[in-house]
């Protein structure tokens, strides 16, 4: 489905709770956030049928996001029900999970026909890995790597969030997994989103920070429309490299993607505060999801003086 800028819209990312079992402090708030009422977030049948109503119009790629999405109570069933849209055009059925919950559930995920996940993790120091996610295990995470590798979920992504002064000296040391290991490493840039948007501008790296570090890795062809990832690959590695450069290398020419929050919103661009009601639309899901590929603008306004940062936290967003 084109937009207005004719750039095909053909990725729907649904956030399924804003809650996560940790507090990473770019993300959210160190005392969390208040639950939510039942009524004030979608409805699993909701998300279903948002879901399928994103297939009939053409949407290939789904992903589930949170928060932490295996916190939310039978969401298991949910990805099930989905997964079944492949018979009906669907290609990929993604999840994004900080990992700590994965070992217990990446077998199933993968019988009930999830494609792939991609796993959150800044850190592979146990100490700083508990300070940025305030109390996390480290452990718990390489377990859920470990799992997701054995069922197969592939291709299997390691999302670090690159923050100056914190992590940028373990570089070399997760582009390293990727020698051994067919998984592909990606750093994303800091963005100015929710509890990041006050931090000083020494924490924002940008993504040309990796390949000055290691200069030796080899930039890759990129493959499909709407990737968002520069790829580079170490010689003779089994994975890969990728770099995400919201700030200094925008990929909105090529953005492909809506994203629709726990609580019904749906952001035709993570980087701006228009969002649209799903509550406007009463059972018009059709509807509202055109109106999102259709309030789509033609690019964000980041770097643009009178910029004004995005107030609400990534976890009520959806990573």
């Amino acid at each position: 489905m084109l937009d207005s800028y004719g750039r095909d819209i053909n990725y729907l990312r649904i956030s399924v709770t804003g809650m996560c079992n940790l507090r990473c402090n770019y993300c959210m708030p160190e005392e969390g956030i208040k639950k939510k009422a039942h009524k004030e977030i979608l409805s699993l049948e909701t998300i279903e049928q948002i879901a399928f109503s994103a297939v009939n119009l053409g949407f290939q790629k789904i992903r589930i996001t949170g928060g932490e999405p295996l916190v939310r109570k039978g969401i298991i069933d949910v990805i099930e029900q989905i997964a079944q849209l492949k018979s009906r055009g669907l290609k990929d059925l993604g999840l994004t999970t900080n990992g700590t919950l994965l070992s217990g559930y990446a077998d199933e995920l993968k019988k009930i026909g999830l494609t792939r996940v991609n796993i959150s993790l800044d850190s592979l120091d146990e100490e700083k890995y508990a300070q940025i996610t305030r109390g996390g295990k480290l452990s718990a995470v390489l377990e859920g790597i470990e799992a997701a590798k054995e069922a197969k979920l592939w291709p299997l992504k390691i999302n670090v969030v690159l923050i100056g002064g914190f992590n940028d000296d373990e570089i070399e040391e997760f582009v390293n997994l990727t020698r051994e290991d067919d998984v592909e490493i990606r750093f994303i840039e800091l963005m100015p989103i929710g509890e990041a948007s006050c931090w000083d501008q020494e924490h924002f790296l940008s993504g040309t920070e990796i390949l000055k570090r290691v200069p030796q890795l080899l930039p890759l062809a990129v493959k499909g429309q709407g990737a968002v990832a520069r790829l580079y690959k170490l010689p003779n590695s089994k994975g890969r490299v990728g770099i995400i450069s919201p700030l200094n290398n925008h990929f909105c020419n090529s953005c492909n993607r809506i994203r629709i929050t726990p609580d019904g919103k749906l952001k035709p661009c993570l980087h701006s505060d228009l969002e649209l009601d799903i509550r406007n639309y009463g059972e018009n899901y059709e509807g509202f999801l055109l109106d999102g590929v259709f309030a789509k603008p033609n690019r964000h306004s980041m770097q643009n003086e009178n910029y004004e940062p995005i107030l609400r936290n990534m976890n009520e967003i959806g990573g």
